[in-house]
């Protein structure tokens, strides 16, 4: 795909972070963009920023985890502006802590989130996209879709699923409508807000102090130090707009890390134990 002025976008998660990039970039490319949010303030914010930019944009506040919600997202697009070419399945959250510890609520938040908001997002868009003549999909997972790091088994899991979901569909679109591309989307660290996600869990509120474990509430500062020094939102973006202009399934934003995926995948071969490898190495 690479004629984007006039086209429409769909995009989850778009209040903020790496969402809120590429509607920026989609819009900035002359494309109708509906976003779509848990937020519902600060999507109509993002809203009413891009349309005082003189992008067309479209809000519908949804809980991914619901397909109602995300069929409404499609329909909206169809109903709105016409038609949908991209597609981005982009909303996102994380939980973690130990594998066996971690509560089922957790599980099934970040899974329905994560996951089947993913599913959700292929059953109510791509056969829109097919409907209007084709485009692309792209799928947000991780680069804790490509490896086992501990402490995030909720979160890796539905990443991962998210991958093979994604590998799977490109072999399939090929087959059945080379018309509609897509690409699965795995960044290391970016300044988003996924650290803080707990905000929009069902229910949620905060803890009067700190409870987790010492190693655990440690790995958690760590994180918020490396988010906060990732990479820009927009830079995620603009891989993304390129990855759709040249058909590429895999948008990988940090070579440093491409080292513990070989490191997991070589000791998968060779018969050996997990083990941990940190980025760079």
């Amino acid at each position: 795909m690479d004629e984007f002025d006039g086209k429409v976008a769909v995009v989850t998660g778009a209040a903020s972070g790496i969402g809120r990039a590429l509607s920026d970039a989609f819009a900035g490319l002359g494309m109708r963009v509906v976003l779509a949010d848990i937020e519902a303030g600060p999507l109509e914010a993002t809203a009413q920023e891009l349309r005082a930019a003189g992008a067309d944009v479209f809000a519908v506040t949804a809980d991914v985890s619901r397909f109602q919600d995300v069929e409404r997202i499609g329909e909206a697009a169809m109903d709105v502006f016409g038609g949908l070419h991209v597609a981005c399945n982009n909303a996102g959250v994380a939980g973690g802590g130990l594998a066996w510890e971690v509560d089922l609520e957790t599980w099934n938040w970040v899974l329905g989130v994560n996951l089947m908001g993913v599913v959700h997002g292929l059953h109510a868009f791509t056969p829109r996209i097919i409907a209007s003549g084709g485009g692309h999909i792209v799928n947000t997972a991780s680069m804790a879709g490509l490896t086992s790091t501990p402490g995030m088994s909720p979160y890796n899991a539905s990443k991962h699923a998210v991958v093979t979901i994604s590998e799977s569909m490109a072999l399939e679109l090929a087959m059945t409508h080379p018309e509609v591309g897509i690409s699965i989307l795995c960044p290391g660290w970016v300044r988003t807000r996924i650290n803080e996600s707990e905000r929009n869990r069902p229910g949620w509120t905060p803890p009067a102090e700190e409870t987790e474990a010492g190693a655990l509430n440690q790995m958690r500062q760590m994180v918020d130090n490396l988010i906060a020094e990732g990479l820009q939102p927009a830079v995620v973006a603009n891989l993304v707009v390129e990855a759709i202009r040249e058909q590429r399934f895999y948008v990988l934003t940090h070579p440093e890390w491409q080292g513990m995926v070989r490191d997991r995948v070589d000791r998968m071969l060779s018969g050996e134990n997990p083990g941990l490898v940190l980025p760079g190495n």
